[in-house]
């Protein structure tokens, strides 16, 4: 009997002892893993540079070869200042949350009635927003100028607005879409049984679900709207100037100040990456939205 309980013990223990070598066989980083962080470590290095950068003398930026060990300074940032980048991301910034808002305005409503409330010719709706994206914005451009001249919005911040809402709101529509679709239309049918109004339905009960999707367009909104130079360095000139076509300024005859425009491209990127940062969780729920069930 002792033998044998020994052997059922001894059993036992085997798969055990098994899954423990499993478990810590498990834990060994992949050579995809390691192949990832490589990757991001890859990604990640011209701003790691263009940051150090910004924080030298002109002298040590076009040191070769290159010094990683150097005295910081705040000189570069103070030029910027000087220079009057206030106003350019003052310019930015308005430009940028105005023409959000307005998207996440016009999309939502457009995203829900052609998922949880289709209308009659839903994909020739879907293919007309998207459309709007096929057309190259060198050949709008001609025709916009002499819009926005003729209505008196040449170097006018409204008119980036404008045409940011107008740039943003197709892709708004097709990524809100996609997350109102992942919202089971059961939701407004209990609703409307238990008194609630569409509006009410709305507010209380499919917003709070697609939350995370919405601030995941809005944020790939704010970044293409900070992001964009074209529109700006064409329609604007001092008064609705952008932080895009403040950069260019840096570029001039004499050369590239690359220390000063490095500590320009800091502060140009630290708004969107603070808006991401904080962002971050509804961010990753809202590109994962409907991916698991």
């Amino acid at each position: 009997m002792m033998s044998t309980a020994t052997t059922t013990n001894k059993a036992s223990a085997a798969p055990a002892q098994n899954g423990r070598r499993h478990v810590k066989k498990s834990r060994k980083p992949s050579i995809w893993g390691v192949l990832a962080w490589i990757a991001a470590l890859g990604f990640f290095f011209p701003v790691f540079w263009m940051v150090l950068t910004a924080f030298k003398q002109e002298a040590d930026a076009y040191s070769d070869p290159p010094k990683l060990f150097f005295t910081p300074t705040l000189d570069q940032f103070r030029g910027v200042f000087e220079t009057g980048v206030g106003i350019s991301l003052m310019n930015s910034a308005f430009a940028t949350v105005v023409s959000t808002i307005l998207v996440l305005l016009l999309g939502v409503p457009a995203a829900f009635a052609l998922s949880l409330r289709p209308v009659k010719r839903t994909k020739d709706a879907l293919f007309f927003f998207i459309s709007t994206k096929m057309l190259p914005i060198v050949a709008a451009i001609i025709p916009l100028y002499v819009i926005v001249s003729n209505i008196g919005l040449l170097d006018n911040i409204w008119a980036l607005v404008i045409l940011y809402t107008a740039m943003n709101l197709p892709i708004a529509v097709w990524m809100m879409r996609s997350f109102f679709l992942e919202v089971p239309g059961e939701l407004l049918e209990a609703a409307s049984m238990d008194g609630a109004s569409l509006w009410t339905s709305v507010r209380e009960v499919i917003l709070p679900l697609v939350s995370p999707g919405i601030a995941a367009t809005a944020l790939i909104c704010t970044i293409f709207s900070w992001n964009e130079f074209f529109f700006a360095v064409n329609l604007t000139a001092v008064q609705a100037q952008t932080i895009p076509v403040f950069m260019v300024g840096f570029i001039t005859g004499e050369g590239l100040y690359w220390a000063q425009l490095s500590a320009a491209a800091t502060m140009a990127a630290l708004p969107v990456i603070l808006a991401g940062w904080i962002a971050q969780n509804k961010l990753v729920r809202g590109l994962s939205f409907g991916a698991i069930k």
